[in-house]
């Protein structure tokens, strides 16, 4: 299996362009959002909507208990 994140010229490109802390942080947090993702995708994981279909009624109110 592929390991996700970015390839060494665009590491690089980072760190020669904004500096090798920076860029190295910035390409390490792409490579874990990368890895968090394509975890996401494996799994399968069902999401929930938190705002009405176009097909429900916009009348219909819900209400939770706070």
């Amino acid at each position: 299996m592929k390991t996700p994140g970015l390839s060494y010229n665009s590491r690089k490109a980072l760190i020669v362009n904004i500096g090798e802390t920076a860029g190295s942080e910035i390409a390490d947090l792409i490579s874990q959002m990368a890895a968090e993702i394509e975890e996401l995708r494996r799994t399968n994981v069902n999401v929930t909507r938190i705002v009405p279909r176009v097909s429900e009624p916009h009348n219909h109110i819900i209400e939770e208990p706070v």
